[in-house]
């Protein structure tokens, strides 16, 4: 189990499984509680490389970062550690 350290989201961890280059059991401390459900049940058994290539660079509002593009950041980190 991966856990992620947030920076400029409203989420401030990010916890997940990587096995066989595919992520799983995503989950987010704080945040939109409602959305970052359905992100986490919608990456379920994603290939993290195209995880990574769907979400990294997604903006939230007027900040230069979002709970999506934290979570691609925390899988290529992880990815980059194995």
């Amino acid at each position: 189990m991966f856990e992620y350290k947030t920076h400029g989201t409203c989420s401030t961890k990010i916890h997940f499984d990587v096995t066989d280059n595919k992520v799983y059991a995503v989950s987010f401390e704080n945040g939109c509680n409602g959305n970052l459900q359905a992100i986490s049940r919608l990456v379920d058994g994603m290939d993290a490389e195209e995880l990574i290539r769907q979400l990294k660079g997604i903006r939230c509002g007027f900040k230069k970062t979002s709970c999506s593009d934290q979570l691609a950041r925390a899988v290529e980190s992880a990815l980059q550690g194995q």
